[in-house]
């Protein structure tokens, strides 16, 4: 993508956000300019009427120091999810110990606890970033192996490091029995080399497909990381009997690799290679540029992302710090879509569903719901990941799927879990129809809608500006107009 109409870093989000608001887009869009908004619409699973309160009240830069430290976030909704979920907080052993051999409940459990934490915890930014890291090292949940491995992935590898650092992410994802399996690096030993993993670790996880490597570098790959496998209590371990010996390359990666009892040490040197690799800089860049700016990212802003990787040693906050500091980001406004589990989660974040009497039972319900539409939390089977541009999710089956979740959520069908009546978001009684109109979209669009987008409403209604309101309600009809400005692209952008 071209220029967004103004680019540079700028002391602060504040700063970078004041020369944004004075340049002119490239790209405008129909969502108002609202910096706050913007903030909020892309880290966090969608605004709250309280975060868009509290990012008024405190402002850009303060808001962002808050969500840069998770742990200082009180978080009872967070916490309360854990409670729900028992199995989300346990080791392997604990798990072997308290589930079935191959019960999916641990899977299941991590699952549904996902898409409650990303729908209710204060830790917003964090969780942004958790889904970011579990899509980039990618092991699909639930998975055949995963029982008692796949919940620990998420605690011990993407939610330990998010962040921290992506070199000590990769290299507790390299040690991690679930990567093992779900990539059959588990399997592979010197006389039959699986090259699964040694492909989606150069390809995937590091270097990106056009990051110079060839096939001999992809099997080279996979000799280096023989030997890694996982045990019968599904711990991981390094067997040297499995490790393949021989000179390895790998682009400029030598090794004379002659002792097997020294392979595990290698596959760490290796690993540690690639996290600092500038095609692997460049990659983490690309795709976090991606997935807060826009689909095809300025390079101006992923030249500057990849520095700041190289400057800080992988650190994640860091990187995160140039990318809101970064005027790009403030010019990007409305130019990323909601993907549907997004989406989702903004509508029942807007509306105001809440935990009710059977919350697992509601959340059970909302993410049954995102599976249908193609995304459910962790649940994508490649190891590619969920794909993070609009063009993959524009089929007529997505929208109207994503449509039919409005009216889901409108009309409270997810038993256990609390949601307000529709008639709550008008507040007192407007004089007219177009006033009725205008209150609801400020209050789940945070702006009022174009003339001709508000149009198209008041002709549904069959209806003038000036006709007066007679009920609440607007005799019943809030219940189809409701759905139906959610439907709009101002909902759908985030």
């Amino acid at each position: 993508m071209e220029g967004l109409g103004a680019e540079g870093l700028a002391d602060s989000p504040a700063a970078a956000a004041a020369v944004a608001a004075a340049a002119t887009p490239t790209w405008p869009t129909p969502l108002g300019r609202d910096p706050e908004l913007h903030l909020l619409r892309r880290a966090t699973f969608g605004p709250t009427l309280l975060d868009v309160v509290a990012v008024k009240q405190i402002g850009v830069d303060a808001w962002l120091e808050r969500q840069l430290h998770p742990p200082g976030i009180s978080d009872p909704a967070g916490d309360d999810v854990l409670g729900l979920y028992p199995t989300v907080s346990m080791s392997t052993d604990q798990i072997r110990a308290n589930v079935k051999e191959n019960d999916w409940l641990a899977m299941q459990e991590l699952g549904h606890a996902t898409l409650a934490r990303q729908m209710w915890s204060a830790r917003q930014l964090y969780e942004v970033m958790v889904d970011f890291w579990a899509n980039h090292l990618n092991v699909t949940n639930p998975f055949d192996g995963g029982w008692d491995v796949r919940t620990p992935y998420d605690n011990d590898v993407i939610r330990a490091h998010a962040f921290g650092k992506f070199s000590d992410m990769l290299l507790a994802s390299a040690r991690h029995p679930a990567m093992m399996r779900y990539l059959d690096n588990a399997s592979s030993q010197k006389r039959s080399v699986n090259e699964n993993y040694g492909r989606e670790l150069l390809e995937l996880h590091t270097l990106g497909r056009d990051g110079g490597y060839t096939e001999v570098d992809v099997r080279n790959s996979a000799y280096i990381m023989t030997g890694r496998t996982v045990n019968r209590e599904g711990q991981f371990t390094y067997d040297a009997r499995r490790h393949w010996t021989g000179e390895v390359k790998v682009m400029e990666f030598t090794d004379p690799n002659g002792n097997a009892a020294a392979g595990m040490d290698l596959g760490d040197s290796f690993v540690h290679w690639l996290a600092f690799h500038p095609a692997t800089a460049t990659r983490v860049a690309h795709k976090l540029a991606r997935r807060f700016v826009c689909d095809d990212p300025p390079q101006s802003l992923v030249d500057r992302l990849k520095q700041s990787y190289l400057d800080n040693g992988s650190a994640v906050v860091p990187m995160l710090r140039t990318l809101f500091s970064s005027v790009e980001f403030w010019m990007s406004n409305g130019l990323k879509t909601r993907r549907p589990h997004e989406n989702v989660l903004a509508t029942a974040r807007i509306v105001g569903v809440t935990p009710g009497d059977n919350t697992k039972q509601g959340v059970e319900g909302i993410y049954n719901l995102t599976n249908q539409l193609g995304q459910a939390p962790l649940k994508w089977g490649p190891p590619d990941g969920y794909a993070d541009v609009a063009e993959a999710w524009g089929s007529a089956h997505a929208t109207l799927g994503t449509w039919n979740a409005h009216r889901a959520v409108i009309q409270a069908r997810f038993k256990g879990v609390a949601s307000p009546k529709p008639e709550t978001f008008v507040g007192l009684m407007p004089a007219t129809v177009g006033e009725y109109l205008d209150t609801i979209s400020l209050r789940l669009l945070h702006q009022p809608m174009l003339a001709e987008h508000k149009g198209a409403l008041l002709a549904f209604l069959g209806a003038e500006e000036a006709t007066e309101v007679k009920t609440i309600t607007l005799n019943n009809k809030i219940q189809h107009v409701v759905p139906l400005v959610l439907d709009s692209v101002y909902h759908a952008l985030r």
